[in-house]
């Protein structure tokens, strides 16, 4: 046994770096090129899939250096490849490239990461009461909240300034992945219902109150407006049946 885990780390490590580390005994040098080759295109067909606007960012030479040195020096911790997006951008170093470049790769990550979620629809009402009853969000959903654009970022443009930015990333019921830009209060409003244990009037409610706003039904009602529109787009199913 012994033998064969000091075999399997010498395989590893002339497979992170085959120009320093040398071909294990009795593998032949050109089997293992091979391996190798196909082994790091499989990574690379990963990330080019998952990080697009990334790519174009950095210019493929630049991305594929970046792709040997995540090969050479990362240590991921799950076998299955469909994490390896997810362990490169846990990975990748915050001061690499423009400043905002981690977070354009954590936003086209999650478009992967809310495809292959594993969430089971609950049971709900779809034509509930949103204010009397508790809005049951969709249940693979991301409310995040960026310093930078970064729905905005592409080759044509590259932010100068931060800009804080809140994105509700969700999965519809036809298993497609959605963007809704919101403002700090539809953020904020989302945040309240993601527990359940809130009925639409209570979360609207709260925020008229954090808010100290004059008139408190009035944003309530717009509150309201808000619940609806998520609705119909697709982010709350109904309420808690």
């Amino acid at each position: 046994m012994h033998a064969f885990q000091h075999f399997q780390s010498e395989f590893g490590r002339h497979i992170r770096d085959p120009r320093q580390a040398p071909c294990p005994d009795g593998v032949p040098a050109r089997r293992m090129a091979i391996y190798n080759e196909l082994l790091f295109n499989n990574l690379t067909g990963f990330l080019d899939a998952c990080f697009p606007i990334t790519r174009q960012i950095l210019g493929d030479k630049r991305w594929r250096r970046l792709h040997r040195a995540f090969f050479h020096e990362a240590r991921c911790h799950t076998p299955y490849f469909r994490e390896i997006p997810r362990e490169f951008l846990d990975w990748l170093p915050s001061d690499f490239g423009p400043r905002w470049l981690k977070e354009l790769a954590h936003y086209e990550w999650v478009e992967l990461a809310l495809d292959v979620m594993d969430a089971a629809t609950p049971v709900h009402d779809p034509q509930g009461d949103l204010m009397a009853g508790m809005p049951m969000l969709v249940p693979a959903m991301m409310n995040l909240c960026y310093a930078w654009p970064v729905q905005r970022i592409g080759p044509g443009y590259r932010p100068r300034k931060p800009c804080q930015t809140h994105l509700l990333v969700y999965r519809d019921a036809e298993d497609e992945v959605q963007f809704i830009e919101l403002n700090p209060v539809s953020a904020r409003l989302v945040d309240l219902l993601q527990d359940g244990k809130l009925t639409g009037r209570a979360a609207c409610t709260a925020i008229a109150t954090e808010l100290g706003h004059a008139d408190a039904q009035v944003a309530i009602h717009h509150g309201a407006i808000m619940l609806e529109q998520f609705r119909s787009a697709g982010a709350i199913l109904g309420i808690r049946a």
